[in-house]
């Protein structure tokens, strides 16, 4: 199992840091007006490799039977490994390329929040959220955290998707050639 996490994990973890650096030079350029939805589209087609890896796994290594814990268990390796490739090249962007990315980031929080048509206690409650926030996220560990917890759920709902899509416990019928004549 190691050889195939690795392998499919490296290759979505190299898919999800192209599509990140490239998104984040076109958002740069255009605006991030949908940066979320840009975002998810990439995480999803950066961990459709979980499901080509548990059916490698199953197919080459197992030879076609495994179990839902089993494609479970590589759909979640596979998944950390990607999620691992993330974080780091996320941190390595941050903090050479961009190290007033977060600064900006939350200025445009408080500001959205002073041109919303809150009341003032509600403004200063939010306002004080997002410096909360701010602090916290000066703190390498959370914010490594923060940046875990962005692309974790996509993969493990792609992890689960693949394990119920590829679990099999039964040989697939083989095709003989007495079969196909009849």
């Amino acid at each position: 199992m190691k050889k195939t996490v690795l392998t499919f994990g490296l290759i979505a973890g190299v898919m999800i840091s192209v599509l990140m650096d490239g998104s984040i030079l076109l958002l740069s350029k255009s605006g991030s007006g949908h940066s979320m939805a840009l975002g998810y589209t990439m995480m999803v087609a950066s961990f459709l490799l979980v499901y080509f890896g548990v059916r490698s796994y199953r197919d080459n290594v197992l030879s076609g039977q495994i179990s839902f814990g089993r494609a479970l268990a590589c759909g979640l390796l596979i998944t950390a490994v990607t999620c691992a490739c993330y974080v780091v090249l996320w941190e390595i962007v941050r903090l050479n390329f961009m190290p007033h990315f977060m600064d900006g980031y939350f200025t445009a929080q408080v500001q959205h929040v002073h041109t919303s048509a809150l009341d003032p206690a509600t403004k200063a409650a939010k306002i004080a959220a997002i410096h909360r926030s701010q602090q916290l996220y000066a703190n390498p560990l959370i914010n490594m955290a923060y940046t875990l917890i962005e692309p974790l759920p996509v993969g493990v709902v792609l992890a689960l998707v693949s394990a119920a899509l590829l679990c099999r416990t039964k040989p697939l019928p083989s095709s003989s050639p007495s079969a196909s004549i009849a």
